[in-house]
């Protein structure tokens, strides 16, 4: 029997890279255009995963890549710290202007969400002279030793890799379904049993967390939390890099909340796929570190900062957090009315097109993590890539890109509710 191209790979792939990188497809990349992925076969998928949250502007929008192409011809690195470009500095400009806020700001580059929440860890360490963090259950923060520490999910990202750093400490996430007033209880209790405030250093949080299953915090928690830090000179870090550059139909999410943090991490979509991250925040905190204590030797490299400039261009000119604003009605709007037909539907929620579908056994309300599975199961057999989320693995989340045609949308959400349907009858 003949062995297929993806197969040939699949077997490679398990002989040469280790079974920690998970893959979800059983299928591998060729090429792909806005919405739309081939693969090595010519099998066309429609992608609602984006990379993660990485290619709001599709793939290889024509404005990116020319940008690329551009920056390709003139130079690929020189490390800013060593040899700078003005390109960097225009793109710091950008992001201290379109970021909240009208103070004065200033922005750094990295290369991964992770590495620039650690970093605006350090800003506000250096900033407050303190070490505690106080983080939330169920947030995502990133994968290296710090970052994943800050994580509120044990698996898989944490199991098998303590001890984790000191001082670092989780509260309930108040959101849909949970109680702002168990948050302050236990911030309160973190206080009198585990770290006095006047040394905690920064709060971290997601406006929505990702990984976590797309919960939306809520408005009064954020401006408890605006308080809180306030009143005992905490860093207020919101984590953007998964719910910024048009996710949930305004640019950054803490836009939907009135309140302005301290520091504003971004990442994923920034760069349309290119690895690039950023802090941004208020001028006094961010000039805390002394030279040379930020950066890294591919941090704001040139292509994945003309790639960021493009970005900035494209969902300006094409409006890409209004469509995704409307885009996400649309989605909201199939799932709400599958409910009767899907009874494990317990749940539809997010920010613009930042969507989550949980789903819950519907006699005993326990969640249903295998739900999940059978719909992602049965769209990608229909060619609709789909990830999960959730701490209890029983979430749905769509990251198709803001850039889809609407036809292709239509036959993405004519394939997801053939896939709750049958998924539903089990």
């Amino acid at each position: 029997m003949k062995i297929s191209r993806n197969e040939q790979l699949m077997a490679r792939k398990a002989a040469a890279t280790p079974r920690g990188v998970g893959v979800m497809a059983g299928f591998f990349a060729d090429r792909a255009e806005n919405a739309l992925l081939w693969d090595v076969q010519g099998q066309r998928y429609i992608d609602f995963a984006g990379g993660i949250a990485v290619l709001n502007t599709g793939h290889r929008h024509p404005k990116v890549v020319a940008a690329i192409e551009a920056q390709l011809q003139r130079f690929t690195h020189s490390c800013y710290q060593v040899v700078p470009y003005e390109s960097y500095v225009a793109l710091a400009e950008k992001l201290n202007a379109i970021t909240p806020g009208k103070h004065a700001k200033k922005t750094a580059f990295f290369s991964t969400g992770a590495e620039a929440v650690e970093n605006a860890v350090k800003i506000a360490r250096a900033h407050t002279r303190r070490g505690g963090v106080i983080a939330f259950g169920g947030a995502f923060h990133g994968r290296s030793l710090f970052a994943v520490a800050l994580t509120g999910k044990v698996q898989p990202y944490k199991a098998g890799f303590g001890p984790f750093p000191p001082e670092i400490y989780h509260a309930p996430f108040p959101c849909h379904g949970a109680s702002l007033d168990a948050a302050k209880k236990a911030v309160e209790q973190l206080f009198k049993a585990d770290i006095e405030p006047s040394r905690v250093a920064a709060i971290v949080f997601e406006p929505v967390q990702g990984e976590g299953g797309f919960n939306v915090i809520q408005a009064e928690a954020v401006k408890w939390l605006r308080k809180l830090c306030d009143e005992h000179g905490i860093v207020m870090i919101a984590d953007e890099v998964q719910t910024g550059f048009g996710r949930t139909g305004k640019m950054f999410a803490m836009q939907h909340f009135n309140v302005l943090p301290d520091l504003l991490v971004s990442a994923k979509s920034l760069a349309a796929g290119l690895p690039l991250s950023a802090v941004t925040g208020s001028a006094e905190i961010m000039d805390a570190p002394a030279p040379g204590g930020l950066g890294g030797t591919y941090a704001g490299n040139p292509l994945a900062i003309a790639a960021a400039h493009a970005v900035i261009e494209v969902m300006a000119e094409e409006k890409l957090p209004e469509r995704g604003q409307q885009l996400g009605s649309e989605l909201k709007t199939l799932l709400n009315g599958l409910r009767a037909e899907v009874p494990q539907i317990a749940d539809v929620r997010g920010l613009g097109a930042m969507v989550a579908v949980e789903f819950q056994h519907p006699k005993t309300q326990a969640p249903d993590a295998e739900m999940t599975k059978r719909v992602q199961a049965e769209a990608l057999r229909r060619h609709l890539i789909l990830l999960s989320c959730g701490v209890d693995g029983n979430v749905l989340r769509f990251l198709f890109p803001l850039t889809i045609e609407h036809a292709v949308f239509g036959e993405a959400l004519g394939i997801l509710s053939d896939a709750l349907k049958a998924a539903a009858r089990g």
